[in-house]
């Protein structure tokens, strides 16, 4: 069995941007993030009391437009950064499992459920079309079994 060892000091200068924006994703979830932007949201809001033409400045209304439009831009990136890497590493992580269990299926020479634990490695690179026929064989597979949490018409 091949084991895979995780470098615990990343070399790789990507690596530490990638932790830099998990980092950032992290803060900007925050409890203290959200209120902060609250605060600045109350303030600007506050402030427009005090300019000529209040509400109706268009260089006041200007200034709030761009700073959301900008932090939206940058935010719609990073979260969908991150989402990318868990899932990748949530694929990995299901890849490693179906791997360990089409060994011990082999070890246990229970031949019938390999096919279907191999398979499915890397399914999700998979056309739409061929992801739903494989979802579909292991819900079969689970009803012939007769243990499976599916009503007789689901599919």
């Amino acid at each position: 069995m091949n084991v895979v060892s995780i470098p615990t000091q990343p070399d790789d200068k990507s690596t530490y941007l990638t932790r830099a924006i998990g980092h950032a994703t992290g803060a900007m979830g925050s409890f203290p993030a959200i209120m902060l932007s609250i605060a600045l949201v109350a303030a600007w809001f506050a402030g427009g009391f005090f300019v000529h033409q209040r509400f109706s400045n268009n260089t006041y209304e200007l200034l709030i437009n761009t700073g959301t439009t900008i932090i939206t831009f940058w935010m719609v990136f990073i979260i969908q950064n991150t989402q990318n890497r868990d899932g990748r590493a949530m694929q990995a992580k299901l890849d490693a499992q179906s791997e360990a269990l089409r060994a011990i299926a082999e070890r246990l020479r229970i031949d019938r459920e390999q096919d279907l634990l191999t398979r499915l490695v890397g399914v999700e690179d998979a056309p739409e079309s061929v992801i739903k026929a494989d979802q579909n064989r292991v819900r079969q597979a689970a009803r012939n079994t007769g243990r499976h949490g599916l009503a007789e018409g689901d599919a």
